[in-house]
């Protein structure tokens, strides 16, 4: 009876050890590139310089996303580009506005994607937008 039970120790050990290491292995999702890649990527490039596929249709060029830190002494402009993101505070000054407002645009999905009634709709859009801001200040320039 021990024995059995040793076995069965050594076994499970074994396969936890092996199952460990396969969740080990599998590659983390980087939640700001895929939002990134998703709307912003066809106007600004994957890279971010401004060069995406859409470029063509546009009146005005996209943003070379990769030097705002430059351009703000060295300092990411967070709460700037988080508002540029959202949009949803146009400043009619500025005149019409090709880039899309995500902060409408989130607002629309979150029934689409299930979570209306379950998360804060500000707390939601804000959380992409964060996330799609994380991943541009990852993509300036050194």
């Amino acid at each position: 009876m021990k024995a059995t039970t040793a076995v069965f120790s050594i076994f499970a050990v074994a396969l936890a050890g092996s199952t460990g290491s396969v969740f080990a292995q599998e590659k983390k999702v980087d939640f700001g590139k895929q939002e990134y890649d998703s709307s912003c990527a066809s106007c600004h490039g994957i890279t971010g310089k401004g060069d995406g596929p859409y470029t063509q249709f546009l009146t005005k060029s996209p943003a070379d996303l990769t030097v705002l830190s430059k351009k703000n002494g060295g300092v990411f402009p967070i709460d700037k580009i988080c508002s540029i993101i959202d949009g949803r505070q146009v400043v009619a000054a500025h005149g019409p506005r090709e880039m899309p407002i995500w902060g409408m645009e989130y607002s629309s999905r979150m029934a689409a994607e299930g979570f209306q009634g379950i998360l804060d709709t500000e707390s939601y859009v804000r959380g992409r937008i964060l996330l799609m801001a994380e991943y541009i200040h990852r993509l300036q320039a050194k």
